[in-house]
């Protein structure tokens, strides 16, 4: 299937400080795309990786699991790490899981983690019926989209694969008790009003990492597509400021042609 027009994943190269973005379950870079181009202009080496199985149909996204897509961010770590010299991870929701796993299992190859509205649980007593449902049922409604800001719009499927879920599940599980491995400074951005993830995953991550370095920023103004919300601007400004201070030389490095 080809990718559908905004899905496209994005790169660019900058100087001497890498950032890793990861978009969401069921969506894609597009979510992303304006956080990136931020970063991006003050002179970060940036990638935005689109995940298996996204950015097309979500029948592609049926046959796809977590490992999928975490083989996919960690080969992008990885890519960065080859011309960075440092290297930050961040994401939303489904990708800020990934981003905290990929700082579990890299450790100092990871300098930071910013977190906006990070999953960590897949919630309701349908998770519990997710085994047996997803051979009886193919999808459920779709979660893309939970915008305030009147007019935005999440690229994702209007249909959630309950293979994908399932794997979902088994992924936030491991991940719970990888948790602990966390040590980089983080930083947290979570929306009060969020109808896709409630607060108490941001609780659960905060009192599991080993993070001694902790900044948690609660945006009163946005849903949980918070990089295309009312809040856009203050993420894109907390984030390059926190990694700011943890690489200085970051905003002095010059800026490459963006693609």
């Amino acid at each position: 299937m080809p990718v559908l027009p905004g899905a496209e994943p994005y790169r660019h190269e900058g100087g001497p400080t890498g950032v890793l973005l990861c978009h969401g379950f069921t969506g894609c870079p597009q979510s992303l795309r304006p956080w990136a181009e931020h970063h991006a202009a003050h002179g970060l080496t940036v990638a935005l990786p689109l995940l298996p199985g996204h950015g097309t149909s979500w029948e592609d996204m049926q046959v796809t699991g977590w490992q999928d897509w975490y083989a996919e961010v960690d080969r992008e770590l990885r890519l960065l790490r080859e011309r960075c010299a440092r290297v930050f991870v961040a994401g939303l929701s489904m990708g800020g899981a990934l981003a905290l796993r990929l700082a579990a299992k890299h450790g100092d190859a990871v300098h930071g983690v910013a977190l906006v509205n990070p999953a960590n649980k897949v919630h309701g007593l349908s998770a519990y019926a997710l085994p047996v449902a997803r051979h009886l049922v193919r999808t459920r409604k779709g979660i893309a989209s939970d915008i305030a800001k009147e007019g935005a719009a999440e690229l994702g499927y209007d249909r959630v694969p309950l293979h994908a879920a399932h794997s979902l599940r088994t992924f936030f599980r491991m991940l719970d008790g990888e948790l602990p491995q966390v040590t980089q400074p983080l930083l947290l951005l979570r929306s009060v009003h969020d109808h896709v993830v409630p607060s108490a995953d941001a609780a659960r991550i905060l009192s599991r990492v080993s993070s001694t370095d902790v900044t948690e920023v609660v945006l009163e103004q946005s849903y949980h597509v918070a990089t295309l919300d009312h809040d856009a601007d203050r993420i894109f400004e907390e984030s390059l400021a926190f990694i700011g201070r943890l690489a200085p030389s970051v905003g002095k490095e010059g800026t490459a042609a963006v693609g």
